[in-house]
């Protein structure tokens, strides 16, 4: 029997699951194996692809330690697989020894290598004879096993290319290069895919053997079952329990939600439960519910997205957080009868929190029961030619070039066509298995009747295969996120309550829906640090549309979506959002339905709406119709069946096919792209609460977004919003910081953590020391009670971490020297007689008001004690500060701007750059700056730029499209006013953020051809 390693076994085997069971159906094999090492990824892809190719599946392991064989394990029945799952989680998880031979299985054929030949076989222990071992059999020991022997085919690679390949493969498992492999440490170049009368042949002195293997394929059943659900059934005991407590609960939640009886909302929780029940699904409502419990319990803030906040049941349960009847939410984008693929409800977390919620689910469900989803982790380009590269003994810097560059400007030599040769083979190869990064089963029987588990490095276990296969063999994943958004809002309300002593309800939908001065922030774009809304594209919607009011952020959280944004749908919107007297309605139905977006398909649903309320079609129908167009499942057939449906549904409702057609064209370059609404409501709702808190509570809530590790930019830019707000930025003092950056009233301490310099364990040390013995009252003090180098000490000292001590800098650095000398670790420990800090006198040195801001730059990156414009050799500030830019609409103008971010877009006529600056006021403002501008002004790195350019206001967002450009010197660092080489050095460390983007350009008007007059 041939026994075939996939490319599944890691860095080894070099035929996909695909190519495995096509090329035994081109030999006319009628049975395969599929035995990968230590590992039972393939076997459902595989089992499916050989009952459509009429082939018996078998399916097993490849027990292997360290490369070196143990045995084959085959399992008899899904009853062996779990029996070898189970052995290999053990190892995985819990470090226990493989055994090398007699594993305890019942279910489980084991096949010996003769190299791992036990003295005695068991009943279920069998032999493997490679076709090249037969000579052996001539020997009396193996003789008197003829009767335990079976046929042994292992099955590694299909040419002599891909053997190359495998030989490349175990370079890089092994890091080392291809002349330094053993023989040990490759497979045998016999392990190919072998036709029946081939295999046998060697065999036909031997028909015990032959008997055997027939034998035991004849005892190889593996039977599974893809449609029964796999997820943990009930949450109570049974069905009904279920259902008679998730009815319960809604109710309860129902008279919360709707004080005022709302008949409409009772009947759409009659509707919802009655299809959750009939399509099983509620214990999983259940189970959710019962993790945001306790989520509640423990005060965090939760976030449920996604178009599980299309269920009214779930807004009742407290899942999610928004109303469906409020903004017409179709519960079938979630949950249909037609709808057999599983729903998920997507929930966030803080950073902070999501931990936590992972171990209550790993206890509350049992850890046999619980993991998470795999991913596998392909080879990349530049980690295929890095890999390759090194395996065919490439330096360093060969390495470097070849990564970095596309293949056309690699060197032109054998070596590396090779390494592109072979690279281009590794593209889609499975490099290594990780963990998804949200995907969470919870499971009615053991996982391990499944899958093998293993443990990464994070500490959770995961299955060995990815959510599609999880999907595909019945599991509903439950997706539990975390970002950093709730972390800055959690953290602001606990930080409000401490400096200001005020509580703040943030779930309070009054504060978090519309009021009336964040409409003021929204409408200018005045939502940096703000949750989804801070990026320049999304500020600049935001001004484009004067959004001043939660539907139109709704909207605008789903328009900025680039599949949107490309089909042309963003420009339209922009155009009839401030035109709403240019356009008319090309058909009635858009008006009734979609009038809240102008007639423009933003969301998901609207899919749905057009196809029910214009086709004709049922809402389950519009859902199917929606999908099928979407990435996800773009069969072609299907996307037929779907469109002749629609058409015939059209007609039947009396509609011209010349209207028909654009309608299914509006639909169909949408609804691949587009975004739930229901998910940009919840995004909407979160971004909402950041900017409350940003508007009221400005200084605690940018240092709670430093603290989370700010959003799209860099501290930098946190640190001068904050200052924006009314908070004094003080440099870290060993007195007054703590790890993370702090606030009292409204000054502002930066914390240790921002000090690269300082080790980590060092920056959470002093305040814990300061906490426990009070604060430090000299340098000597510190030194004795802080265990710190002389490096760390004199990064603290030029920060200004020890101001407190009113010396100057040059006189601590000595002080430091002189203690650190002379210091012993044993007179850390407070002796009985404090001794008084000696006294050194020193002569004052003239020093530079501009040294500190260069200290800063070198240990921070950038300037505190002074702004980026004070550095300046010109005192010119520019001819007009972006306050005033919507007032010089066409018109030239001369700027002196600090560089915040830049976005790279290709484009057909090459790269372009979008600019954010800050003007000497500390406003904001956007530039562009096109392929041909760039050749002759290139950006040249962090730091001030004069800049020329025409103002163009595109519905009242202006952008400077730039004509010329110059970077503008800062003075000399005065540190090293004598070194020639060392005055400009620290220039170099001012950072910028770039950021990349493959998006084709926005469409222009012309491109857009949505029809803005009535058709018939």
């Amino acid at each position: 029997m041939n026994f075939s390693h996939s490319f599944h076994s890691l860095r080894y085997g070099t035929i996909s699951i695909d190519d495995l069971v096509l090329q035994a159906a081109d030999l006319g094999l009628n049975v395969l194996a599929l035995t990968d090492i230590n590992t039972v990824t393939g076997i459902y892809d595989f089992y499916k692809l050989c009952k459509i190719h009429q082939i018996k599946p078998v399916v097993g392991v490849d027990i292997r330690v360290e490369n070196e064989p143990y045995y084959i394990a085959l399992a008899k029945n899904p009853e062996g697989i779990a029996e070898i799952n189970r052995l290999l989680t053990r190892f995985n998880c819990e470090d226990i020894p493989l055994p090398k031979q007699h594993p305890d299985f019942e279910n489980v054929f084991v096949i010996y290598p003769l190299g791992n030949a036990p003295e005695v076989l068991a009943e279920n222990e069998f032999l493997g004879i490679r076709p090249e071992e037969t000579t052996v059999l001539i020997q009396k020991k193996w003789k008197l096993l003829l009767h335990k022997m079976v046929v042994f085919q292992p099955v590694t690679f299909r040419t002599k290319k891909e053997y190359n390949l495998h030989r490349i493969l175990r370079a890089i498992d092994n890091n080392t290069l291809i002349s330094k492999l053993e023989e040990k440490d490759v497979c045998q170049k016999s392990e190919v895919m072998k036709p029946v009368f081939e295999l046998l042949k060697p065999f036909k002195n031997y028909p015990q053997i032959i008997e055997n293997t027939e034998r035991i394929i004849a005892g190889c059943h593996f039977e599974f079952d893809f449609s029964t659900p796999k997820n943990k059934k009930h949450f109570t005991g049974t069905k009904e329990e279920d259902e008679e407590l998730l009815r319960q609960l809604a109710y309860e939640g129902l008279k919360k939600r709707y004080p005022d009886e709302n008949e409409a909302a009772r009947k759409r929780v009659e509707k919802e439960l009655k299809v959750i029940y009939e399509l099983d699904f509620c214990g999983y409502f259940l189970i959710t519910w019962d993790i945001v419990q306790y989520s509640n319990s423990r005060g965090f803030m939760h976030v449920g997205r996604g178009s599980g906040a299309n269920s009214i049941v779930s807004y009742c349960l407290g899942i999610t957080d928004i109303c469906p009847l409020e903004l017409d939410l179709y519960f079938e984008r979630f949950l249909n009868l037609n709808r057999k693929s599983p729903p998920d409800f997507d929930i966030d977390w803080s950073w902070q929190n999501r931990d936590d919620i992972l171990r209550y689910i790993f206890d509350q469900y049992g850890k046999d029961h619980v993991a998470f989803c795999g991913t596998n982790v392909e080879f990349k380009y530049r980690s295929i030619f890095r890999e390759v590269g090194k395996a065919f003994g490439l330096p360093k810097e060969e390495l470097d070039d070849l990564a970095k560059n596309p293949m056309a400007v690699h060197d032109d030599n054998s070596v590396v066509k090779l390494v592109q040769k072979y690279g281009m083979l590794l593209e889609k190869f499975p490099n290594q298995r990780s963990m998804h990064s949200c995907g969470i089963l919870i499971s009615e029987e053991p996982l391990t009747n499944y899958t093998a588990l293993e443990m990464p490095p994070k500490g959770f276990p995961i299955i060995q295969f990815d959510m599609n296969v999880a999907e595909d063999i019945g599991f509903e994943k439950f997706d539990i996120l975390s970002q950093r958004g709730l972390g800055t809002i959690n953290d602001t309300v606990k930080l409000v309550e401490k400096n200001r002593g005020i509580t703040v309800d943030i779930r309070d939908t009054s504060i978090s829906k519309d009021e009336e001065n964040c409409n003021r922030y929204l409408a200018k774009g005045k939502t940096l640090g703000c949750f989804y809304i801070e990026s320049p594209a999304m500020r600049g919607l935001l001004r484009r549309l004067k959004c001043d009011n939660y539907r139109t952020l709704v909207a605008a959280s789903s328009i900025i979506r680039p599949g949107v944004a490309q089909s042309g749908m963003m420009r339209e919107y922009i155009f009839r959002h401030n035109h709403p007297d240019q356009f008319e309605y090309f058909h009635q139905v858009f008006e009734e339905q979609l009038g809240e977006t102008y007639g423009i398909m933003v969301y998901q649903e609207d899919v749905i709406k057009i196809a029910l309320h214009y086709g004709g079609v049922s809402a389950d129908d519009g859902d199917i119709l929606r999908r099928a167009m979407s990435g996800k499942s773009r069969s072609i057939r299907k996307l037929q069946e779907v469109k002749d449906h629609f058409f015939e549904s059209c007609a039947k409702q009396g509609h011209p096919e010349k209207l028909s057609a654009e309608v299914y064209r509006q639909i169909e370059s949408f609804a691949g792209y587009s975004f739930c609404k229901a998910h940009s409501a919840s995004y909407a709702v979160e971004s909402y609460q950041s900017l409350y808190l940003k508007v009221y509570y400005p200084v605690e809530f940018m240092v709670s977004a430093i603290n989370n590790g700010g959003g799209f930019y860099r501290t930098e830019v946190y640190v001068h919003e904050c200052r924006m707000g009314g908070g004094t930025i003080h440099n870290p003092c060993v007195n007054r910081s703590l790890f993370e950056t702090t606030v009292y009233e409204d000054d502002v301490f930066l914390g240790l953590m921002h000090l690269e310099k300082l080790e980590s364990r060092l920056a959470q040390f002093i305040p814990e020391e300061r906490e426990k013995n009070g604060d430090f009252t000299s340098l000597e003090d510190f030194v004795r009670r802080v265990p710190i180098g002389v490096e760390m000490l004199q990064t603290l000292i030029f920060v200004g971490a020890f101001r407190f001590t009113g010396k100057q800098k040059n006189e601590l650095l000595i002080e430091a020297r002189m203690l650190l000398i002379h210091f012993k670790p044993e007179y850390r420990n407070p002796s009985f007689f404090e001794e008084p800090p000696k006294k050194y006198a020193l002569p004052q040195l003239k020093r530079s008001p501009f040294e500190d801001a260069f200290d800063e730059i070198e240990i921070l990156g950038f300037p505190v004690s002074c702004s980026p414009f004070d550095l300046l050799q010109t005192p010119y500030r520019g001819s007009v500060m972006a306050k005033d830019l919507t007032k010089y609409h066409k018109k030239q103008v001369k700027m002196l701007a600090y560089l915040i971010s830049r976005k790279h877009v290709p484009t057909k006529k090459g790269t372009m750059y979008f600019g954010t600056w800050i003007d000497a006021e500390g406003e904001y403002f956007d530039t562009a700056h096109f392929p041909d501008n760039l050749k002759q002004y290139p950006f040249q790195g962090g730091g001030c730029y004069l800049l020329l350019g025409t103002v163009e206001v595109d519905f009242h967002f202006p952008t400077l499209t730039i004509v010329k450009m110059a970077k503008i010197p800062f003075i000399p660092d005065p540190r090293y006013s004598e070194d020639r080489e060392k005055k400009f050095e620290i220039h170099r460390k001012i950072n910028e953020d770039v950021s990349m983007t493959w998006r084709k350009p926005y469409p222009q008007e012309h491109e857009i051809g949505l029809p803005r007059r009535r058709m018939e």
